[in-house]
């Protein structure tokens, strides 16, 4: 069963619509790749689910042990390789406002590292993570 439709719109936009909730969004090519970079490219888009895949199996595991990631952030870079032009490293650094013990903080830390995303990504692909707590 089909989880998005996406259309090309022209001028290498594209707009993608999530089939269950109807919400959109929309992508531009980068600007170093013909495009204009008004908005996501693919390649940021799936650096992005990165970010958001640890945050939300964090958030689960958060929840299952009565804690809260409520104003977490997670600052998010993208190092581009070329021949052929792939993504060669997803930089992280998530700032959680909250000082856990070390443990909780470990645990936590090992059901971000273990999301689906972060385990679908070609292993060439580097995923360069940074945790800073009570910030």
């Amino acid at each position: 069963m089909p989880i998005s439709k996406i259309t090309y719109t022209g001028g290498l936009h594209c707009e993608a619509v999530h089939l269950k909730s109807g919400k959109g969004l929309e992508t531009d090519a980068p600007t170093d790749n013909n495009g204009r970079g008004e908005a996501f490219s693919p390649t940021d888009l799936m650096s992005t689910s990165l970010g958001l895949c640890m945050i939300t199996i964090m958030g689960i595991k958060a929840r299952s042990m009565d804690l809260d990631l409520e104003g977490t952030e997670i600052d998010v870079e993208k190092v581009m390789e070329s021949n052929p032009r792939r993504v060669g490293e997803i930089g992280l650094t998530l700032r959680i406002p909250h000082n856990f013990p070390e443990e909780t903080q470990r645990i936590l830390e090992a059901a971000g590292r273990a999301c689906p995303v972060a385990k679908s990504l070609h292993p060439d692909v580097v995923q360069s993570v940074q945790f800073v707590w009570g910030k």
